[in-house]
């Protein structure tokens, strides 16, 4: 009876007993529950940023961004194509923090962001030569704007008619959503583009159908055909261009004339914001201005936003009051 008194004591007391396996236990979860809110806060404390537009940008806008989160982790940059007009009608729509384009806004969208009480701010991060390219089999190397354009309207149907070899041209462009597309067609014609036009969905599309083509001629970006050496891609003949049949032959590979705006098509590369920017978006746009920034644009084919360069494209399209442009490239010059 008195064992039995005993044994039932030590149960008793070995059940008051501390379990240290148990506390260490409750311990480690507490640790994991600290550590895992911790990572938590760090992951939603990365601020997120969404690009969408411009298919002549998204290449370009994508190296940027990728130099720019390997300097900043706390950032994450999404970036999408689809065209001028799809970036800037998510802009409008809320659904993007910036829209690329390498068009200036219609006066329908300006009209638009009034509406909605959207203040549009305009960066210029870059700028691009539209560059001409033909089949090397079709045997011209220069145009005036004035022939271009009546090409591309359907007027002139023969090479040989611009003193090429007889055959009838093939025309390739991009599809109407397209910021280059709307450029080319009121820098360039004018007016509607031949019906006989072939719409590709993106510019490197262009190229090779004009590299198999031997009666093609298209408009790309001066990145898509000009490698980082200087170098033109082969397979394609790049046509110097005259403002008119009194001016001379300029190609786009040289850069005097691309700085003074001699060349006849160049145009600045927009990023489209709702107000000012400010936080990480701010830091991405100071970043492109930078030197490691625009050596990056140089390196994929496009160029600086040079002033001179600038001032003679808004001499030809001014633009609008209602639209500030910041251009952060120059502000550190």
């Amino acid at each position: 009876m008195k064992m039995t008194k005993r044994r039932q004591k030590a149960r008793q007391t070995k059940k008051s007993r501390p379990d240290t396996w148990a506390i260490f236990g409750r311990l480690l979860l507490l640790v994991g529950l600290v550590m895992a809110g911790s990572t938590c806060h760090q992951m939603r404390s990365v601020e997120r940023i969404t690009v969408r537009g411009s298919d002549t940008e998204v290449n370009l806008v994508f190296r940027l961004a990728e130099a720019y989160m390997a300097e900043d982790s706390a950032v994450s940059v999404s970036i999408a194509g689809g065209g001028s007009g799809v970036g800037i009608a998510a802009l409008l729509n809320g659904k993007t923090d910036v829209a690329n384009s390498s068009r200036a806004l219609t006066d329908k969208e300006i009209a638009l962001a009034r509406q909605r009480d959207i203040r549009l701010v305009a960066h210029v991060f870059a700028a691009d030569a539209l560059v001409v390219v033909v089949n090397p089999a079709v045997g011209v190397d220069s145009l005036t704007l004035e022939q271009l354009g009546r090409i591309y309207a359907g007027e002139i149907r023969d090479w040989a008619e611009v003193g090429g070899r007889p055959g009838r041209i093939s025309l390739y462009g991009r599809q109407s959503n397209s910021g280059t597309f709307v450029y080319f067609r009121e820098r360039v014609l004018g007016r509607d583009f031949s019906p006989a036009l072939k719409q590709m969905n993106g510019t490197a599309q262009i190229v090779e159908s004009v590299m198999r083509d031997p009666y093609g001629i298209g408009y790309v970006g001066l990145g898509y055909v000009a490698k980082a050496d200087g170098s033109i891609r082969q397979g394609v003949r790049v046509v110097r261009l005259k403002a008119d049949a009194k001016r001379r032959a300029v190609s786009p590979l040289e850069e005097a004339a691309l700085r003074s705006g001699e060349y006849p098509l160049v145009r600045p590369l927009y990023q489209f914001t709702n107000g000012h920017p400010s936080g990480k978006l701010k830091a991405f746009f100071q970043f492109e201005a930078s030197p490691a920034g625009q050596q990056l644009i140089l390196q994929n084919g496009y160029l600086p936003p040079w002033p001179d360069m600038l001032a003679a494209y808004h001499a030809l399209r001014p633009a609008s009051s209602y639209v500030e442009t910041l251009n952060y490239y120059t502000e550190k010059r």
